[in-house]
């Protein structure tokens, strides 16, 4: 009894350490869930542990989603692709499950508050290179201070912060003065953070978080929270294009890049537009089972080589739809869309506002921004996503 409750401390406080980690490190994140892993392997309790993630969906439906990816190698050309890109999904077989297992109700504040200090600290460093108070750190430079990772994935870490930030902010009545004035203080430089870098994907989810935030504290007025969206997401929009030169030249840059398409081939609208075209052609050419897990890069080369050669060949079409379909057809697709069904069926049958609320935005904010990019490839991304995914869905009886 005393190893068992010790074990479950250990559990705890690893798992406090890793929503530390998850906006800082790949390489410390994935230390802790080694050793998270192995100590769930090793410390029995099979039965236990199997019927609990035999009876959730959406555990049933994360493990198909990797199986499909493994079983994806038979049919596969290039084997040594097909290995890194089920490499990079193994979070939907091993984490996503065991961390399901392990989650104690009594400890989700603390994984928040953990994974919100690590923000906290990322604005801080953000800040401090904008400012030129010190000099680059890692990814970050003045015009685009995004700490410990690209701006693609940073962005939209913010934006899903952001709304966990103005959930609480708003719904929280518990909150003591110093939690909110950290939280207030938090989400005013994270909004503003948001329009001194340089990722559109997760400005776009920003104002997605914002008309789920309207909706959700307006409830059924739906004809209330809809006028104020009117008025309110118009201004924070002309807000930011005003007063943020990067934002300015991003809004402008995109709307180049639709008007000049044909001209200007260069154009990052151009280019996934075109990434999407090829990789359409792909998916009619084999739609139920794919060109299997590792043969996307081969297949788009020559394909590209006939429709577009003057366009780069790519190992990623950036959209997680078209690369899912592409290899491994309609069964992968329908299988990855599961996952997100499930979280929010399930997110509809809570009653606790906070799981019930971040639980549906959290799918839906995914669904939105992976037809932008392979979300779901991204370490930092992908991790924060299967991490928070672990609690908001648990049934804690």
């Amino acid at each position: 009894m005393s190893s068992g409750f010790n074990l479950e401390k250990i559990y705890q406080y690893l798992l406090i350490i890793l929503a530390f980690l998850i906006p800082i490190t790949v390489a410390g994140a994935n230390v802790i869930i080694v050793i998270i892993c192995l100590l769930w392997l090793f410390s029995g309790n099979y039965k236990a542990k199997y019927i609990q993630i035999i009876e959730s969906k959406l555990m049933i439906a994360s493990i198909i989603f990797f199986g499909l990816h493994v079983l994806g190698l038979i049919w596969t050309e290039n084997i040594i692709w097909g290995l890194e890109i089920t490499h990079k999904m193994w979070y939907f077989l091993l984490l996503f499950p065991v961390l399901h297992s392990i989650v104690n109700k009594d400890y989700i504040r603390y994984y928040i508050f953990a994974f919100l200090i690590a923000i906290t600290v990322t604005e801080l460093i953000s800040y401090l290179v904008w400012f030129q108070i010190i000099s680059d750190f890692k990814n970050a430079d003045p015009s685009n201070p995004t700490p410990f990772m690209s701006h693609i994935s940073y962005n939209v870490i913010l934006a899903f912060s952001i709304y966990l930030v103005c959930h609480e902010l708003i719904f929280n009545k518990t909150l003591n003065q110093l939690i909110f004035f950290w939280y207030g203080s938090l989400a005013i430089a994270m909004i503003i953070n948001m329009f001194i870098t340089q990722g559109r994907a997760g400005q776009v989810m920003f104002f997605v978080v914002l008309v789920f935030l309207i909706f959700q504290f307006f409830d059924k007025k739906r004809f209330k929270a809809m006028f104020f969206i009117a008025i309110f997401i118009p201004g924070v929009f002309l807000t930011a294009y005003i007063s943020s030169p990067i934002f300015h030249k991003r809004v402008h840059d995109t709307m180049e890049n639709f008007t000049q398409m044909e001209q200007y081939s260069g154009s990052s609208v151009g280019h996934r537009l075109t990434f999407a075209k090829n990789s359409w052609e792909l998916i009619k050419n084999n739609p139920i089972l794919g060109v299997g897990t590792g043969d996307f890069p081969d297949e788009y080369k020559k394909i590209n080589q006939v429709n577009s050669p003057h366009f780069p060949n790519v190992t990623n079409p950036h959209n997680m739809y078209t690369l899912v379909f592409s290899q491994l057809g309609l069964f992968g697709l329908l299988s990855m869309l599961s996952i997100m069904y499930y979280q929010i069926k399930l997110s509809l049958l809570e009653t606790n506002q906070f799981y019930r609320d971040v639980g549906f935005v959290l799918p839906i904010l995914f669904l939105v921004i992976m037809w932008s990019d392979s979300y779901l490839l991204g370490h930092y991304t992908s991790l924060m996503y299967v991490f928070f995914s672990s609690f908001l869905y648990k049934r804690f009886d």
